[in-house]
């Protein structure tokens, strides 16, 4: 197989902070503050849920697909040069609605994912659809898997069969599993020899849930490059095409893996 491994080095903003609840335009304007401090970037990741924090009241708080978070997104993609990601809930044309990471680039183009593996635990198979494929997005060359949430979960749905070279993760991960999440996160990277890149929120939310943060980026042996533990703030780290390249080459596990299809 050509090797298609990235050659420039990709520079990451990780966004870790609480969630106004129920609030898109807090939540807006408390970004668009921080978004304000990032500097020069080519990536920004904020959380899963980042207008309302992790809700399954879909049927108040949901927008249309292009509604004004989707224009906002565009907006700050444009001011700061950089693609800027994130999930909120949408109305799709048909009216079911989607817990939808966003895909915003400089030049106005929106990409999306739906969220594939719904948290039945809190209901929102209930409240939601699921997701059907997944999203491949390239960015200086990099080609980049992002999921959301409880996707971690499921190694599968997360498996990069020799096309990815960023697994990105945005959650509302709740601060009592923190462990599993701090466990699997390595793994996803480890497994499929990239870089992983994860952001979650902190703080509480309207249900009294807890967030303990944890956003971190791991390079390909699943070791950190950036731990944000609980601290609220902007997380900047450059990932190395080279060292990438290098590490494919000196441990080719790729080469190996078992073939399979997703139905």
């Amino acid at each position: 197989m050509r090797d298609l491994t990235p050659t420039q080095d990709l520079r990451l903003a990780l966004l870790q902070t609480e969630l106004a609840w129920h609030d898109a335009a807090v939540n807006r304007s408390h970004f668009e503050r921080l978004l304000a401090e990032v500097g020069e970037t080519d990536l920004v990741i904020l959380p899963e849920m980042f207008t309302t924090g992790f809700s399954m009241d879909s049927a108040v708080l949901a927008e249309p697909a292009d509604g004004p978070t989707a224009a906002w997104m565009r907006e700050q993609a444009q001011r700061l040069g950089a693609v800027v990601t994130g999930s909120l809930i949408v109305r799709d044309a048909d009216g079911q609605h989607r817990n939808r990471l966003l895909w915003a680039t400089p030049d106005g183009e929106l990409l999306h994912y739906d969220k594939r593996h719904l948290f039945r635990m809190a209901g929102e198979h209930e409240h939601y659809a699921p997701g059907e494929t997944r999203l491949l997005v390239q960015l200086k060359g990099w080609r980049i898997r992002p999921l959301i949430c409880y996707d971690l979960r499921f190694p599968v749905w997360s498996r990069a069969q020799d096309d990815t070279d960023l697994l990105l993760y945005v959650a509302n991960w709740p601060a009592p599993r923190r462990g599993h999440w701090n466990r699997l996160l390595p793994a996803r990277a480890i497994e499929n020899l990239c870089y992983v890149a994860a952001v979650n929120r902190i703080g509480s939310d309207g249900n009294g849930h807890p967030y303990a943060g944890d956003s971190q980026v791991l390079d390909f042996q699943g070791e950190p490059l950036v731990e944000a533990g609980t601290a609220a703030g902007v997380f900047h780290t450059t990932l190395s095409a080279a060292a990438l390249a290098a590490y494919r080459q000196r441990f080719p596990a790729q080469r190996d893996a078992d073939a399979f299809s997703l139905d």
